[in-house]
C-alpha cells in the first residue's frame, strides 16, 4: 500500500518532476513554435496570478534592483519576469529539435570580440553568467556558431535519472558536463583552462560558507568564489556576460570587459576583489534588463532565516549548490564555487 498522510496517498516528488520534465522534453519539443511561445505564457500567467513563493520571492528580490518601483511597477515586472522565466523553459525544451541555423540566429551579442580574442590568445576563458535569459541558448550559439566546445559544472538532482536526463541534453548540445560533487571538477576545469580551453559558469548565487560576500544592489549577499579563483590560479581570462529578450524571438546578450587579476594582494583577497567586480558586472546587466534575472530564490543575506545563514550550526546554504561554477538554476547546474542552481526550486 502507497504511504499516506491524513488518508492521502503522498506525492512521490522526485517520480513527479521527473515525469514533467520528461513530458516537456517528449511534448513541448514537437509543438510548433508559436504554439510553445503560447504555452509558455499561459503557465507564467497562470502561476503568476496564483502568487506562489516563487513568484513573492521574485518580487521581493526586484525591489532591490528597481527601488524606486511602485508596487503596480513591481506586478508588472514580476509578470514579466515569469513569462521571461517560462519562454527559457519552452527554448530549453525545444533546443534538442532546433536546426543549427536557428541556433546561429537565434542569438545576438555585443562584443563578442572580447571573447574570440580571449581564446586566440591561449590563454583559456572563463565567462561567468547570473541566472539571466537562457544560458543553454547561449552555450549551443558558442558551439554552434563559433565551433568552440567548453566545459561547465552540473548539481546533482534526485533522482538520479533526472541528472542524467539534465547532463544528456546538455551535452547534446555540445557541452561537456562535470558533476560539481565529488572534488574532481576544479581540477579538471583548471586543466582545460591551461590547454586554452573555454569554461562557462552561471555564478551569481552561492550561500554556502565557501561563497565570498559582496555587495550586490546596495546590500550583502554571496556569490561563488570558482571563477574568480580559476582565473587566479590559472591565468585564464575572466568574462562576465549578461543575457536578456527584446520583443523578437532573438535572444540578445553582451560580453562585458575582462576582470583582471589585482596586482597586490593574497589569491584569496584576488579572488574576493574580482568576485566584486563580477557582482557589479550582472548588476549593470540585471539593472538594464530586471525582468530576464531568473531569481526566484532567497539571496541576499538580510533576507535569510537564522537556521539558515552560512556557518550557523545545523545551517543550509538555502539554495542548494555548493561548487565549482555555478550553473543555474532550475536546470540544475551550478558553480565550481558554490553557486545555487536554481531559480526555481522555491514553488512559484
Amino acid at each position: 500500500m502507497s504511504p499516506r498522510r491524513n488518508g492521502r496517498p503522498l506525492i512521490d516528488t522526485e517520480k513527479l518532476a521527473e515525469a514533467l520534465y520528461a513530458l516537456g522534453w517528449s511534448t513541448v519539443k514537437k509543438l510548433p513554435e508559436g504554439a510553445a511561445v503560447r504555452l509558455g505564457r499561459r503557465i507564467a500567467d497562470t502561476a503568476w496570478k496564483r502568487r506562489g513563493k516563487g513568484v513573492l520571492r521574485l518580487e521581493s528580490n526586484l525591489a532591490r534592483v528597481v527601488p524606486d518601483a511602485t508596487p503596480q511597477r513591481l506586478a508588472e515586472l514580476s509578470r514579466a519576469g515569469m513569462r521571461s522565466y517560462m519562454r527559457y523553459w519552452m527554448e530549453s525544451f525545444r533546443l534538442p529539435a532546433w536546426s543549427k541555423d536557428r541556433i546561429r540566429t537565434g542569438f545576438v551579442v555585443e562584443d563578442v570580440h572580447r571573447l574570440e580574442e580571449g581564446l586566440k590568445s591561449g590563454r583559456g576563458v572563463i565567462l561567468a553568467l547570473p541566472h539571466m535569459g537562457n544560458y543553454d541558448l547561449a552555450g549551443a550559439w558558442v558551439t554552434t556558431k563559433l565551433g568552440v566546445p567548453f566545459t561547465t559544472v552540473a548539481q546533482r538532482l534526485k533522482p538520479e535519472t533526472l541528472y542524467d536526463r539534465f547532463v544528456a541534453y546538455r551535452e547534446g548540445l555540445g557541452m561537456e558536463v562535470l558533476p560539481h560533487t565529488g572534488g574532481t571538477a576544479f581540477g579538471t576545469l583548471a586543466r582545460r583552462l591551461r590547454a586554452g580551453g573555454l569554461v562557462c559558469l552561471v555564478a551569481d548565487r552561492d550561500l554556502s560558507a565557501s561563497g565570498i560576500e559582496v555587495k550586490f544592489f546596495g546590500e550583502a549577499t554571496k556569490m561563488p568564489a570558482g571563477p574568480a579563483v580559476l582565473a587566479v590560479q590559472t591565468g585564464a581570462m575572466l568574462l562576465p556576460v549578461t543575457l536578456w529578450y527584446d520583443d523578437t524571438p532573438v535572444m540578445r546578450g553582451r560580453v562585458h570587459p575582462e576582470i583582471e587579476v589585482p596586482e597586490t594582494g593574497t589569491r584569496a583577497e584576488k579572488a574576493a576583489q574580482m568576485t566584486q567586480v563580477l557582482a557589479d558586472a550582472f548588476a549593470s546587466g540585471i539593472a538594464d534588463h530586471p525582468e530576464d534575472w531568473h531569481m526566484l530564490q532567497r539571496l541576499w543575506l538580510a533576507d535569510l532565516e537564522p537556521r539558515e545563514q552560512p556557518g550557523a550550526p545545523g545551517g543550509t546554504e538555502a539554495s542548494g549548490t555548493s561548487g565549482t561554477s555555478g550553473t543555474s538554476g532550475t536546470s540544475g547546474t551550478s558553480g565550481t564555487s558554490g553557486t545555487s542552481g536554481t531559480s526555481g526550486t522555491e514553488s512559484v
